[in-house]
């Protein structure tokens, strides 16, 4: 089990646009497991290269479905809105109201590097909106609507 450092907002790698992944390596494969050993770890429900301080266009998802990897994703369409508590790995015991798409199409290799198309809703949506913004630098403070909230304040 490969558990890996997640890293936390001020840490500047965090601020930077990933790099492209050009083939699947045993360095890539051995990544995408760690990413997965960590985020469970963690217990979040996703979890991108950046927050693990590298730069490559990965993210992982399990949002209680079915674990997915998302290799160079690109956004193709969105549609409606939703707005709801969001946190991220990399900003602990913190959360804030973030409106973001209630649907989202998004293309991705998958760990083979096979293409694949998936259209996904409601928390998965906004779990794979979230993870792609890591991808360009973009933390959900930047989109959040009001102050950042201690977890521990609305238990």
């Amino acid at each position: 089990m490969g558990i890996r450092k997640i890293r936390t907002m001020g840490d500047e790698i965090l601020r930077k646009i990933a790099k492209p992944v050009t083939e699947m390596n045993l360095r890539n494969k051995v990544l995408v497991k760690d990413m997965f050993d960590t985020m469970y770890k963690a217990e979040g429900v996703g979890l991108a290269a950046p927050q693990v301080g590298i730069l490559k266009r990965i993210f992982v998802i399990d949002c209680g479905e079915h674990p997915l990897v998302f290799i160079n994703p690109e956004i193709l369409e969105t549609e409606g809105e939703q707005t709801g508590e969001e946190g991220c790995l990399s900003i602990p015991g913190k959360h804030a109201q973030v409106t973001r798409p209630m649907k989202v199409t998004v293309r991705a290799l998958d760990m083979n590097m096979n293409e694949f198309t998936l259209t996904a809703e409601g928390l998965e949506a906004r779990c794979i909106l979230h993870e792609n913004d890591h991808l360009n630098g973009v933390l959900y403070p930047d989109k959040a609507e009001g102050p950042l909230v201690d977890n521990e304040a609305e238990e």
